[in-house]
C-alpha cells in the first residue's frame, strides 16, 4: 500500500520526543519493514522546543520517505508550514490511505482539508487528546477551544477510521457521535529490542554515588510545572516523616523544563534535599539503568495524550504509581502491575508508595506481571497488523 502519516515532527532519530511523535516514527518504520510504500509529511523542526531544525526537504529513514517543510512561524506544537500545501496539492491523489495523527496542528488540518476535497480515505488518531474536551484538562486552551469549533471537530467526524487507545477511549468516542463502526482500538506499543539486554543491576546507583542499600523512588520526564512534581514531592515528604523511611530516596531525572528552580525550592522547604536527587536529563541507556535499580516508578500527571514512561519501566519489570485521571491508568489496572492514585491526594500517594516499599514479593509480583503485559501486548509488530488490517478494509 502506499501510506502517508502527517505530524508536526518527525526526527531524523528518534531520542526525546512526545508520545506521538513516538507512535509516527515506530508505526512508519515497521509499516516500510513490511514493504509498503511509506511516507511522512511533517515540519523541519526536530523537538517540540523548537530549538533545532533540519534544513533539508527529503530524508530517507528506515526505509520511510520523510518531507520536511519549512517553518515559518510557530506556537508550541502549531507550526506553520506553507510549502506542505504544495506538497499536498501535487501529491495526496497518489496515496492509497491517509494517516492524521494531530487535528490541532497546521500539517493536520490542511492534510484534512487536501482528502475532504479529493476524496482519499483517511484515519484519525486523536492519540487520547479529545479526552480533554470533555473534561477540564489545563491543557484545553482558548487556541484549542477556538481550532476545535472552526476545523479540528470536523476531522474526527469524518475520519474514515477513529483510532482509540482503549475501550475505554472508545466509549468517550461514542459519546461525542462517533459511530462504533468507525472506531478501531489499537493500544500503542514500545520498542521492545531496547529491552532485551537489561543494563546490570547498580550501575546506575554507582554512577550518582547511590547507596546500594537504598530502595529509589523514580521520576523521569521533563522538569515541567503540570507533570505533578510537586504532587509528588509533597507526598514523599509526608512519607518520609510520616512513616518514618530512611533509606529510600527520590531520584527526579529529565531535562528542565521551567520548573527546576520551584521544584527544587519546593524539596527545600519541606526539608527532605538530602533525600531527593535531581540528575538532570538521561542518555536512554541511563534511562534503562535507572529503572533497573528503581523500586518503584511514579508518573503523577494528571492528563497526557500517551504516558510511555509506565511502560518503560513495567518492561524492565518495576512496579508503577499513575494518577487515576491519566488514559495509563486503565492500562496499568489491566495489566496489575501499579496503582492508581488520585490526583493531588498526598495521603493516598504516600501510603501506597510506603505499602509498596514495605513488600518485596508485592515489587517482584507486579514487577513479573507488568513485563508480561507489555511484550504481549504492547510490541509494534502487533500493534502495525492490526492497523494494516484498519487500512485494507479502507
Amino acid at each position: 500500500m502506499r501510506i502517508l502519516h502527517v505530524a508536526y515532527i518527525y526526527p531524523s532519530e528518534l531520542k526525546v520526543a512526545d508520545g506521538i511523535t513516538n507512535v509516527v516514527f515506530n508505526v512508519t518504520k515497521e509499516l516500510a519493514r513490511r514493504g509498503h510504500q511509506v511516507s511522512v509529511y511533517a515540519s523541519d523542526m526536530l523537538d517540540l522546543h523548537g530549538n533545532n531544525s533540519l534544513r533539508v526537504n527529503h530524508l530517507v529513514i528506515n526505509g520511510v520517505d520523510v518531507y520536511y517543510s519549512r517553518s515559518v512561524l510557530r506556537s508550541k506544537t502549531f507550526i506553520v508550514t506553507p510549502s506542505m500545501i504544495s506538497l499536498l496539492s501535487k501529491n495526496i491523489d497518489n496515496f492509497d490511505i491517509i494517516h492524521i495523527h494531530d487535528a490541532r496542528s497546521f500539517q493536520g488540518i490542511s492534510t484534512y482539508l487536501f482528502a475532504k476535497a479529493k476524496n482519499v480515505p483517511y484515519v484519525f488518531q486523536p492519540h487520547g487528546s479529545y479526552l480533554s474536551s470533555l473534561s477540564d484538562s489545563p491543557s484545553k486552551t482558548v487556541a484549542k477551544i477556538t481550532l476545535d469549533k472552526l476545523v479540528s471537530g470536523e476531522i474526527i467526524g469524518n475520519a474514515s477510521r477513529v483510532i482509540a487507545l482503549s475501550r475505554v477511549e472508545a466509549e468517550q468516542y461514542k459519546r461525542m457521535g462517533v459511530p462504533e463502526e468507525k472506531i478501531a482500538i489499537i493500544p500503542n506499543g514500545i520498542d521492545l529490542s531496547e529491552y532485551a539486554n537489561l543494563p546490570p543491576k547498580g550501575s546506575f546507583k554507582k554512577k550518582f554515588g547511590i547507596k546500594e542499600e537504598e530502595k529509589i523512588v523514580l521520576y523521569l520526564g521533563r522538569i515541567h510545572k503540570l507533570k505533578g512534581i510537586d504532587f509528588l514531592i509533597k507526598a514523599y515528604a509526608l512519607m518520609v516523616k510520616n512513616l518514618r523511611f530512611k533509606d529510600v530516596l527520590l531520584v527526579i531525572a529529565g531535562p528542565e523544563d521551567g520548573y527546576l528552580g520551584d521544584a527544587k525550592s519546593l524539596v527545600s522547604s519541606l526539608v527532605v534535599s538530602d533525600k531527593v536527587l535531581f540528575t538532570g536529563l538521561l542518555s536512554e541507556y541511563e534511562k534503562r539503568s535507572a529503572f533497573v535499580d528503581s523500586s518503584i516508578v511514579i508518573s503523577p500527571e494528571r492528563f497526557n495524550v500517551f504516558l510511555l514512561v509506565p511502560l518503560e519501566a513495567a518492561t524492565c519489570g518495576k512496579p508503577v504509581i499513575v494518577s487515576s485521571t491519566n488514559y495509563i491508568s486503565h492500562m496499568v489496572r489491566e495489566g496489575g502491575f501499579g496503582f492508581s492514585v488520585k490526583y493531588g491526594d498526598i495521603n493516598e500517594l504516600a501510603e501506597i508508595m510506603g505499602k509498596m516499599l514495605n513488600n518485596d514479593d508485592l515489587l517482584r509480583e507486579m514487577g513479573q506481571k507488568g513485563r508480561k503485559f507489555v511484550f504481549e501486548n504492547c510490541n509494534w509488530a502487533n500493534i502495525v497488523t492490526k492497523l494494516e488490517k484498519v487500512y485494507e478494509e479502507l
